[in-house]
């Protein structure tokens, strides 16, 4: 059997950036729950987002280190060409129903070429379809990192069970599984960037949606569920779980085909062997 290369391998400064960076963004995505905020002249302290703007910082410095030493050339145009396929998706069902076609092709290609490249492509992909359609604006790191995480976790689900190879319907059935669980964290993640600043300075802290500066984990976790549950949950993040799910089971198998013959005929970072003749 010939020897499959993963197209942008994680070295352990590449996985050691890439943890760096998880816990800063989970800190960053999860402050308001965290740390005790003031309030200035009936309003949330804007001091926070003095960390939420390391974080672009942090992403393409994550991104760099991942590009320096493991991605080619052959690796670059399939990035390049799935980043432009997900951007052009984006744009046929964002924003109705909670329709989001830009995840699956994310999973399937994380799914095949790697957590490296699934967390790459999930940052190239939201960024070009913000410039696509004009959607750049504070959320677009959040975005970028968030599909990151759904691109690299798709990559570090298990090939095999019990020395079994997990393919064909059971492949699907567990990338439908993991769909429709990014597209609720997904939802639920993206919220919580935003939650503190929605509600209007007279309600901030009098409505069992509204976030309390200063108030308890407990107490504002429960109004964060609520607010997500209400807003988000019930309508556009199980619109964005069944897109997940009909797409992954209507092109998954020969999408993954796909893009394992890619793999395999693309022979990325291939060892460079040398015959020594007499």
């Amino acid at each position: 059997m010939n020897q499959i290369h993963n197209p942008v391998p994680l070295e352990w400064k590449s996985a050691l950036m890439l943890t760096i960076l998880t816990v800063a963004g989970l800190a960053m995505f999860s402050w308001p729950l965290l740390i005790p905020v003031r309030v200035e002249d009936g309003m949330v302290s804007t001091s926070p987002f003095i960390f939420i703007a390391i974080l672009p910082l942090l992403v393409f410095l994550v991104l760099a280190q991942i590009s320096e030493k493991g991605m080619d050339a052959k690796a670059l145009a399939i990035l390049g060409v799935l980043s432009a396929i997900n951007a052009a998706l984006r744009p046929l069902g964002a924003g109705t129903g909670g329709i989001e076609t830009v995840f699956f092709l994310l999973i399937l290609a994380g799914r095949v070429f790697g957590p490296g490249f699934g967390f790459v492509l999930g940052c190239t992909s939201l960024f070009a379809s913000a410039l696509l359609t004009a959607g750049v604006g504070p959320w677009m790191p959040f975005q970028m990192l968030a599909s990151a995480w759904i691109g690299m976790g798709a990559g570090l689900l298990p090939n095999s069970i019990f020395g079994r190879m997990i393919r064909g319907k059971w492949e699907i059935l567990m990338l439908v599984i993991y769909g429709i669980f990014t597209a609720y964290f997904f939802g639920m993640i993206m919220n919580l960037w935003f939650w503190p600043y929605l509600i209007g300075p007279s309600m901030v802290g009098t409505t069992e949606l509204a976030y309390i500066p200063g108030g308890s984990l407990i107490d504002n976790l429960r109004r964060f569920l609520v607010f997500s549950l209400i807003t988000s949950t019930a309508v556009w993040d199980t619109g964005r779980a069944i897109t997940n799910s009909v797409l992954l089971v209507l092109v998954g198998l020969p999408v993954l085909a796909a893009f394992r013959r890619t793999v395999r005929r693309a022979a990325f970072n291939p060892e460079i062997t040398f015959e020594v003749t007499p």
